[in-house]
């Protein structure tokens, strides 16, 4: 199952965002692809904002990883473009992220390859001028059905 949109601006990746949160359940992991810039953090904010979070929304830069304590699970965001080598995923303790109570977004998938969670949904996000053109690629019997009720907009 493949979904594909094009977002005009920042506010149509906010509410694509949003809408990505409506069917988020625990235990789904999300590889967020894309270059520099492409809206990554933007989606996430999105999401956390369709899920009720008010608080700031950053990138995990320079922290590797961001936790956003939800009523129904834990949100877990991470940016691994600072990592030099795989193993610093497990290094950093990250091994829990895949117990099934936590979603997990991991931007730069590449950087800890073999090392990360198999993912439920791959989500590309590529720069079009002032907007952004996003694929959604299910990975997972589960990802396949969490796209079939969560990408209705494209």
């Amino acid at each position: 199952m493949r979904c594909h949109c094009h977002l005009a601006d920042e506010a149509a990746t906010l509410a694509f965002g949003a809408q990505l949160a409506r069917e988020l359940i625990p235990g789904l992991t999300f590889y967020l692809e894309g270059d520099l810039g492409a809206g990554k953090t933007t989606l996430v904010r999105g999401m956390l904002r369709g899920l009720g979070y008010n608080g700031r929304v950053k990138s995990p830069t320079y922290t590797l990883t961001e936790t956003y304590s939800l009523p129904a699970f834990e949100l877990y965001h991470f940016d691994l473009y600072r990592m030099h080598d795989p193993r610093e995923w497990m290094d950093a303790g990250f091994r829990e992220v895949s117990d099934g109570h936590a979603v997990s977004l991991i931007e730069w998938p590449d950087k800890a390859a073999g090392w990360l969670p198999q993912p439920d949904v791959i989500i590309r996000l590529r720069v079009a001028d002032e907007a952004r053109e996003i694929e959604c690629e299910a990975a997972s019997a589960r990802g396949a059905h969490y796209l079939e009720t969560s990408c209705t907009l494209c």
